[in-house]
């Protein structure tokens, strides 16, 4: 009997579960058939391997073949799997010794000349493949983003040639090497722009930081050309670069959805701004089997949504659940999935739809109206309301050209933030927005005084109680940007401030 049996991985969300290629060989008419539960890509890899193995210099043996990839209850997709196909033919054909193949993993799609084609999802297959203490073969182009996961041995190659070479110890694979980059912030700047770009508007700029500071959702309403946007761009540019574990999870989800994969990009933070055309599953994630949406690639960044009342309100709701819970989980027919999502809403939208409450064009019902496509339980969910007025441009453009004029870089306001969230990890082990409720109480106490305070302040708004936790957790993060160890009257007026959008509302629903 000729066996051979291959370890390769599948893409199941962002994980990579084990896949073990049996490879038989047998007398009887010639035959290639794929069993366990194979796609349709996976079973046209039929002719790429056979069509590889002769160009590349090997004899297609002539016998009946029969490829079993277990477990038979794993969907399989894709032409990852052709290496690993590949190489069980060879070794079962050849006689190779079994012991060659088990401390090793192939992953790629072979082109009909033998050589190695890319694949998706190359860091989750890296990690699987280190916790297995396996290593893992892949394409040279896919080798350096696995390279990132320091603790994965991973070997490049150009050809199916080259790994039966190494596997016959004639010529060895290449080890890939991660490469590093310290140029992270300086390209923010780059792409997003400057804070000290935005003349005035010290108010929004001051409710950015603490947005930052603390992880917090922030809401952004004014009249048109107001800066909402560029206030919404900047805040990548004041926010501490990602830590190493967080930094490979996101690197992980971009990948598995195919993008590249740099030294330059993989600790960069993700910005998403999709177009308020966007459906509810473009957001969440979909498909037979679930791909990532908007708010898993927002994952430890900032998901965007410009001209919010443009949304359909179903697709905004949707954003409830994971705001609360920082993942989403999603069910179909053939597969059920959780993805991470705990992602910093940034939301800007105008609060009339002329543009301008002021421009006299709506009366107060068609301004309610516009703003009531924006759900109550929504707008509970984000802690931080600001409202951008026009400003003065003769003013600004003197200020502007004005060389005594300081200006706040985001540079200085990265600083002041990365302080601030040291101090929230030291203190409680995540930031002022994760706290949960009982938290709260132990690491943001308020007085009787300010307890009475703010209760009252809340009771006037006609806020929820959810409203009233997340305005106490603004005034925790005030007081971290103050270096303050207790939340006192003037933090918790600063972030009751900033609920200008329910101020807005009770004005109008009042008339």
């Amino acid at each position: 009997m000729e066996l051979a049996v291959v370890y390769t991985r599948a893409n199941l969300g962002i994980d990579a579960p084990l896949v073990t290629i049996e490879v038989h060989l047998s007398n009887g008419l010639p035959a290639f058939n794929l069993v366990g539960l194979p796609e349709t890509t996976v079973k046209e890899s039929r002719d790429r391997v056979r069509s590889a193995m002769i160009n590349a210099g090997f004899e297609f043996p002539n016998k009946r073949i029969t490829v079993n990839m277990a477990p038979a209850d794993l969907p399989k997709g894709g032409g990852r799997f052709d290496l690993a196909i590949a190489i069980g033919i060879i070794c079962a054909s050849e006689g190779l010794g079994a012991g060659c193949l088990e401390t090793y993993e192939f992953v790629g799609e072979l082109a009909l000349s033998g050589a190695l084609r890319s694949v998706q999802g190359a860091l989750p297959m890296a990690f699987a493949a280190a916790s297995s203490k396996r290593q893992l073969i892949l394409p040279q182009f896919n080798a350096q983003e696995a390279a990132l996961v320091s603790q994965a041995q991973v070997l490049s190659a150009n050809s199916l040639w080259d790994v039966y070479l190494h596997l016959t110890d004639k010529k060895h694979l290449a080890q890939a090497k991660p490469q590093t980059s310290n140029n992270i912030q300086n390209n923010y700047s780059e792409v997003y722009g400057d804070l000290a770009d935005i003349v005035e508007q010290d108010h929004a700029k001051r409710a950015l930081t603490i947005c930052a500071a603390g992880g917090h959702n922030l809401l952004l309403f004014g009249p048109a050309g107001t800066g909402k946007s560029m206030l919404a761009n900047r805040l990548l540019s004041i926010l501490p670069e990602l830590g190493e574990q967080d930094a490979l999870k996101v690197a992980s989800i971009r990948s598995v959805v195919g993008q590249q994969i740099t030294p330059q990009n993989w600790r960069q933070r993700p910005f998403r701004q999709p177009h308020h055309s966007s459906s509810a599953a473009a957001l969440v994630g979909g498909g037979s089997y679930p791909m990532p949406g908007e708010i898993t690639l927002a994952h430890k960044g900032v998901l965007f949504l410009d001209e919010l009342p443009e949304f359909g309100r179903h697709v905004l709701d949707v954003l409830r659940e994971p705001l609360e819970t920082g993942e989403i989980n999603l069910s179909r027919a053939k597969h059920k999935t959780t993805y991470p999502a705990n992602f910093q809403l940034v939301a800007a939208m105008n609060p009339s739809p002329t543009g301008d409450v002021d421009d006299k064009r709506c009366n107060d019902d068609q301004i309610l109206r516009y703003l009531n496509k924006v759900s109550g339980p929504l707008l509970d969910r984000i802690d931080l309301q600001v409202h951008v007025p026009r400003i003065d441009i003769t003013q600004a453009i003197q200020k502007q050209n004005s060389a005594k004029s300081p200006r706040v870089t985001s540079q200085n306001v990265r600083e002041q933030v990365s302080q601030a969230q040291a101090a929230q990890y030291k203190r409680q082990g995540c930031l002022n927005a994760d706290l949960s409720n009982k938290s709260i109480e132990q690491f943001a106490g308020l007085s009787d005084e300010n307890q009475n305070f703010i209760s009252r302040a809340i009771d006037a708004l006609g806020l929820s109680m959810r409203a009233f936790h997340r305005s106490v957790k603004v005034a925790r993060t005030i007081a971290d940007l103050e270096q303050s160890p207790l939340i006192t009257k003037n933090h918790l007026a600063e972030s009751l401030s900033y609920r200008s959008f329910d101020k807005l509302l009770k004005q109008l629903t009042s008339v």
